[in-house]
């Protein structure tokens, strides 16, 4: 058995609680298969992880997605073949390695014209946004949606995704570089929140007056504390609130009460991996995504990548906000 580097933390911490080490490499089990990524998809929810905000036991491997050549096989595999070039995520961990092993069953094979990088960006944030608009709620066209985050990662493919099915997307952004991406991928309306005095207020008040003082069908909200108040105030009568996300830190307890207040508005917070429990579903929805890449539906776009050994860097910058699209490590 050899050695490989992996990107591990012996505690709950800031970014620089993630350390380059050397450690044996993983063999797989009966029904796994050990993947040699190509590039490894960063997500905010190693972030949680990582700060205790989710806890994880430690020593903790972050890493729950990525793309690369199939190199070995455990007992009984029969789905999957060496040199086989698939996909990963839902229940995956351990990514941020040179080697990682995963499920037969979570192997998700890359379709041909498919780039192995691009597909490493893909899972994830793919799947999120196919949950999010057919799943926690049925996006269509002629439906008014409010988007935060619009120039991030899911932001970027729920706008273009949403374009294309005719919905009207309003999003908030930061800067006025995020507000050109978030225009270029397809909103109709974009509002800077770094120029609001009154988060809550002014927002709420400039989506209604975009929407003829109706309010949105949906809200996606994928930042959580500082704009749950915003997203509730945005909705329609009987619209829905689809929480997916706590970037700025989690919702406080909300009384079942302001939903009613709210105009008998529905509030969710999935989870993408209650959508991906059923193979045959999970299959759908990854033929869906990979489908949005091939048909030209959505852009996916990779905003930066570090290598493997300054993870601490890349999620530094994540946090900072300093990114743009799909955040990768490359081993």
């Amino acid at each position: 058995m050899g050695a490989m580097r992996a990107i591990e933390a012996q505690e709950a911490g800031g970014p620089d609680v993630l350390q380059l080490v050397e450690v044996p490499e993983p063999e797989p089990g009966p029904g796994q298969v050990l993947v040699r990524p190509a590039a490894v998809g960063l997500n905010f929810v190693e972030t949680y992880q990582r700060s205790g905000l989710y806890p994880v036991q430690h020593p903790f491997r972050p890493g729950g997605e990525g793309a690369g050549e199939v190199v070995a096989l455990g007992q009984g595999v029969d789905t999957v073949a060496i040199g086989d070039l698939v996909a990963w995520t839902a229940s995956v961990t351990g990514s941020y390695a040179e080697l990682v092993v995963i499920e037969q069953s979570q192997a998700l094979p890359i379709p041909a014209g498919l780039d192995v990088r691009t597909a490493a960006a893909l899972p994830l944030q793919g799947l999120t946004v196919s949950m999010l608009v057919d799943g926690a709620f049925e996006l269509r066209d002629g439906h008014d949606v409010f988007l935060t985050a619009g120039a991030g990662g899911v932001g970027s493919l729920l706008t273009q995704v949403a374009s294309d099915r005719g919905a009207r997307v309003i999003t908030t952004v930061s800067t006025a570089e995020k507000e050109e991406l978030a225009l270029a991928a397809g909103a109709a309306d974009v509002i800077r929140y770094d120029q609001l005095d009154d988060l809550t207020a002014e927002l709420t008040a400039v989506v209604r007056e975009l929407t003829g003082e109706q309010g949105v069908h949906v809200a996606y909200d994928g930042v959580g504390k500082s704009t749950f108040d915003a997203s509730l105030s945005a909705l329609r009568r009987r619209g829905t609130l689809v929480l997916f996300g706590a970037a700025s830190g989690p919702v406080p307890p909300v009384d079942p009460q302001r939903l009613n207040r709210a105009g008998s508005v529905f509030l969710t917070r999935p989870s993408m991996f209650h959508f991906l429990v059923e193979a045959q579903e999970r299959s759908q929805r990854w033929e869906q995504v990979s489908g949005w890449v091939r048909d030209g539906v959505v852009d996916l776009r990779v905003g930066a990548s570090y290598p493997l050994a300054e993870a601490a860097a890349a999620h530094r910058a994540l946090e900072g906000r300093e990114t743009t699209g799909k955040v990768l490590l490359i081993p």
